[in-house]
Formats: structure tokens, C-alpha cells, sequence
């Protein structure tokens, strides 16, 4: 079949020593570059960037287009990517187009995407996407194994088989929430996480980037792929639709390597993600959001796994801080703070019962999974209680940071409430939080109230930092503050 070209272009022969380092000198694909691209949560691309730094040894590029950024590694670090904390979804670049020229009709343009899909060097990421699904299948194997113990352990204690709960849930496909970004949609698996992974990665045992048409599958018995195509896009000076850019790149790909086209229960999902004149052709490697990764009981505004995460990053704990979350909600921030700074201890809390249970639930989820990893700890440092936060039983100047996602208004509370409420917080977080060297990074949608409240705590609170993100949609900020010397109880009239 022809059409297929050699390696993508800029793809350096040499990779980072600490990331080859980290993947072991024997294991499969350590030669193979791979160009990946991840979508972050938007404002925090530079805190992904020096994440993928710092545990990968790799530079990343944020893209003109908020919320991706790109970095290489060799092909065996794949495992190392998938733990990153700060990335929603992943995929693999076949090629990026800088200045792409689109006709200016609508026929013209899309005949040119049409032709480029026999110019595109399919081979090294098809490789990677394959060497992806083996590691998923050896990730599927473990979890099977889990479940298999866990139900020999209930039929021992004669309470039946083991319910589908904590780690299916975790490893499953939950129903996406309202405000997901279009990665994350279209990437959306079907419901039966297992058994599609197993089926896909059934059918990846022999490369077909060289054929382009048939993956083997078991012995002797040939599967042919199922596809889609997924175009985000973005601008307003295109000709065509996104739809109409998928369909006829989803035709001309279809044609390319033979594949059957399927819009539910595909096995390769290829992305076409244009943004102005900047043009991006994937294949993606997740089938679900990686912020899914720690809550299983969900409330009206559950934060992202991966906000959390970058929020925790931009106070930078360190060992023995005591970070509090007095409007904890589902519980997302502790949980995550729990997990990537088990050396701090962290408090969670909430007003409303049910928050607070639905947290208590995530946190029994979380040490059951650990659990299932045969996790040499047996507890996260974590506790959650239910309180009032303009009272709050915790010590004047016992916290080192305070991380929350404030009541926006909409879903929970109202605006007019958070004209009290806002101040009243502020100046109850300053009383528990240490003078001087205290920190909190807060997030909120309603950004005029908060610098209301924070101008009236003006003397117990200097803003840092502001990072402005994209939450379901919402334009809000996170603000990181710093603790001044001065006693919060010295001026209580705020009104």
C-alpha cells in the first residue's frame, strides 16, 4: 500500500537519559522516539510542563492552542506517562503542521486533508499506539487477578461473590458530567472497560502499520481494525465544519489502511485537531480521561483529578505541612494531595453531610484500590470531618496551606450568598492558617466578589499569583495567596 513515509519529521535519534533511564535498558520500544501530545486543564500547561520535566526529563512545548502541551520520550516510558498527574488525555502525534494552508473553498480544503492522509508517517505511531495496548492488557491481567482474590477472600468469609465496586469503578468507564473538554468525549469508552480491553488488545499482536490494513489476532484467526475519526477545532476562518473535516479525512483513512469505520466501539481513534492554521493529526491512548482516576462517588461540582493536582503544585508542599480543604466536596483535592504528598497530613471537611460522605466513600475507594496493589501502606494520611467553615475547630496558626474550590454561585449557593460568605471565609482561614510563611490557593468563578472580599482582608492576605481556567466551561480563576504577619483577629469588621 502506498503512501507511507518514514519517521515524523524533528524527531530527534538521541533521548533524555533520565528517561531511559526510567523505563530499563531491556524494555520493549526503549529505541522508539514518540512525539506525545497531552490535554491539560487550561491555564495549568506550564505546571504539566514542569511535571513532564521533572519525572520524565523531558521539555515540553505548550501549544498555541490552550490546554495541549507536547513532549518526547522513548516509546518504553509509556508507563511513566500514563502516572502523570496533571494530564487529562493522551496521544501520539503523527505529524504537526505549523502554518497549514487550508483552500480557501470548501471542496478544495477538504480534498487537501483527503490527500494528506497517504502523506502522513503512519508507521512509528501506529508502533507506539500498539505497544500502548500491550501495556493496557498487561494492566487489564493485574486487575482480573485483583478481583479474582477479592472474591475468593468474601467467599471464604461465605458473603458471596465480590460486588463490582471500588477498583472495577476506578479502572471502569463512569458516565462523563456535563463540561468535559471534547477530548475527553470523543475518547469516552464503551461501559464495559474490561472486556473492551481485552478485545482490543486481542487484535494488536502484530504490528499492521506495514500493511496498513489487518491486525492478527490469536492463532491464525485475522481481525480487521474498527476506527474513527475526531476533529476539534477551533477558528473562524475555515470553510468547513468540523463534522464535514472528519467525515471526509475519516473516508480517506478508511480507504488508506482498510479499516472498518466505527463510531462507538472503535479500536483506533485518530484526531484531527485544527486551530487556526496550526493542524494536528493523532491517535489517541486514552479511552477515558485520566482525571477520572480517583473519585467513584460523584457530587453536583466534582473537581478534576488533574485541576486538583495543579492547584496542590502552585503552593508547593513539603514534608510535614499540614494542608487543609474546609469545602472539600467530593473530596478530590485531599485525595489527591493524600496521594502525590503522602509526607504532608491533610484535613478535608464540608458543611453539607452528604459531601461529606460522598468524600468518605472516595477515601474508602482509594485505600481499597491501594489495597489491590498490595501497597506496602496501609492508610493515606487523610482525615475528613464535618464543620462549619466560618468556624472551624482547628487552631489559630496551626496550617501550613489551605487549597479549596470555593461555591461559585451557581450550582451550590448563590452570588448574593458569597457576598457574605467570601469575607467571612477569608478571615476564618487566615485565623487557622501560620502567619508569614501560610499560603492558600483558592478557586472560584465568581471573581468579582472574591476581590471584593479579598480587598477587605487585604491585611491578612497578599495575592501571589492569579491562573485564569476554563472549569466546565466557566471562565474562573485560582488564586495563590500568602499569609501576612498580621493576627487575623485584629479587624473583624469587614461588612
Amino acid at each position: 500500500m502506498a503512501g507511507t513515509e518514514a519517521a515524523p519529521e524533528a524527531a530527534p535519534e538521541a533521548v533524555t537519559e533520565a528517561a531511559r533511564g526510567a523505563q530499563g535498558p531491556a524494555e520493549e520500544g526503549a529505541e522508539l522516539a514518540a512525539v506525545i501530545g497531552a490535554t491539560v486543564p487550561t491555564g495549568f500547561e506550564l505546571t504539566a510542563a514542569a511535571e513532564v520535566q521533572e519525572k520524565l526529563g523531558s521539555a515540553s512545548r505548550v501549544s498555541r492552542d490552550r490546554g495541549k502541551i507536547y513532549f518526547e520520550v522513548p516509546a518504553g516510558a509509556l508507563p511513566q506517562v500514563h502516572r502523570l498527574r496533571s494530564v487529562d488525555n493522551l496521544f501520539v502525534v503523527v505529524q504537526e503542521f505549523k502554518d497549514y494552508q487550508f483552500k480557501e473553498s470548501k471542496e478544495d480544503a477538504l480534498k487537501d486533508l483527503e490527500e494528506l492522509v497517504k502523506k502522513l508517517p503512519w508507521t512509528d505511531p501506529l508502533k507506539v499506539w500498539e505497544l500502548n495496548n500491550s501495556l493496557k492488557k498487561k494492566k487489564t491481567k493485574r486487575k482480573k487477578h485483583h478481583l479474582q482474590r477479592a472474591a475468593s477472600k468474601e467467599k471464604q468469609n461465605e458473603e458471596g461473590a465480590a460486588p463490582r465496586d471500588i477498583d472495577a469503578e476506578e479502572d471502569g468507564a463512569p458516565e462523563p458530567t456535563s463540561g468535559q473538554d471534547t477530548e475527553e468525549a470523543a475518547g469516552q469508552a464503551p461501559q464495559n472497560g474490561e472486556e473492551e480491553e481485552n478485545e482490543q488488545s486481542d487484535a494488536r499482536d502484530e504490528s499492521q502499520a506495514g500493511s496498513g490494513s489487518e491486525a492478527k489476532v490469536g492463532e491464525g484467526d485475522v481481525k480487521v481494525l474498527k476506527f474513527r475519526v475526531t476533529c476539534n477545532r477551533a477558528g473562524d476562518k475555515h470553510s468547513f465544519t468540523s463534522n464535514e473535516a472528519a467525515r471526509d479525512f475519516g473516508g480517506a483513512v478508511q480507504e488508506h489502511f482498510q479499516w472498518k469505520a466505527d463510531m462507538t466501539n472503535f479500536d483506533v481513534e485518530v484526531l484531527l485537531n485544527i486551530h487556526n492554521n496550526e493542524v494536528v493529526v493523532g491517535i489517541a491512548l486514552t479511552e477515558e480521561s485520566l482525571h477520572r482516576r480517583n473519585i467513584t462517588h460523584f457530587g453536583p461540582t466534582t473537581l478534576r483529578s488533574t485541576l486538583a493536582y495543579g492547584m496542590l503544585r502552585l503552593c508547593d508542599p513539603q514534608p510535614t505541612d499540614i494542608i487543609v480543604d474546609p469545602m472539600c466536596g467530593t473530596g478530590a483535592i485531599p485525595i489527591e494531595g493524600a496521594t502525590e504528598w503522602p509526607s504532608c497530613y491533610h484535613i478535608a471537611g464540608d458543611n453539607n453531610p452528604q459531601a461529606v460522605k460522598r468524600a468518605a466513600n472516595n477515601i474508602c475507594s482509594l485505600l481499597k484500590k491501594n489495597e489491590n496493589k498490595e501497597s506496602a501502606s496501609s492508610g493515606i494520611p487523610l482525615d475528613i470531618i464535618q464543620w462549619d467553615i466560618c468556624s472551624l475547630p482547628l487552631r489559630s496558626g496551626s496550617v501550613d496551606i489551605i487549597v479549596t474550590d470555593m461555591p461559585f454561585g451557581k450550582r451550590i449557593g448563590s452570588k448574593k450568598k458569597n457576598w457574605d460568605l467570601y469575607p467571612a471565609c477569608l478571615l476564618e482561614m487566615g485565623r487557622i492558617c501560620a502567619p508569614g510563611t501560610g499560603r492558600a490557593v483558592l478557586l472560584t468563578q465568581d471573581k468579582k466578589c472574591f476581590a471584593k472580599a479579598l480587598s477587605r482582608m487585604g491585611h491578612i492576605w497578599r495575592k501571589a499569583q492569579t491562573v485564569w481556567v476554563n472549569v466546565g466551561g466557566l471562565h474562573a480563576a485560582v488564586y495563590l495567596l500568602k499569609r501576612t504577619w498580621e493576627r487575623a483577629e485584629e479587624k473583624r469588621s469587614f461588612w
